[in-house]
């Protein structure tokens, strides 16, 4: 089974928001997908894009093939120099670990600081 990594759309009519997702090649576009890798948002100032780095990474290594949009979106949230620099799983996760801390740390600070 070839699988690749490309955008699922989802939204409303002339409103599209995007999921990027590990699919069969075979299966059509807003078809089956075997996971959810992250979601992708164009309408937003700037473009949101929200990748779940270490399993974007897992699946490059076992061989799915990005889709040219796909392949800038991880190229942006840095999946893809993760991919090609050959860092570890573990060493991604423990680097989303921290941000989501800091930004809970920083969350908590504004929070304390307005009251």
């Amino acid at each position: 089974m070839a699988v690749r990594l490309r955008l699922m759309r989802m939204g409303k009519k002339k409103q599209p928001v995007y999921r990027v997702v590990a699919a069969d090649q075979r299966s059509p576009r807003d078809g089956r997908f075997i996971e959810i890798v992250g979601t992708y948002n164009p309408r937003t100032e700037p473009s949101t894009i929200k990748i779940n780095n270490p399993r974007a990474v897992s699946w490059l290594r076992e061989g799915a093939q990005p889709s040219e949009r796909v392949k800038k979106l991880l190229e942006i949230s840095g999946a893809w120099e993760a991919f090609n620099n050959g860092t570890s799983v573990e060493e991604l996760e423990k680097v989303a670990e921290a941000e989501k801390a800091a930004a809970a740390e920083a969350e908590s600070a504004t929070a304390g600081a307005s009251a």
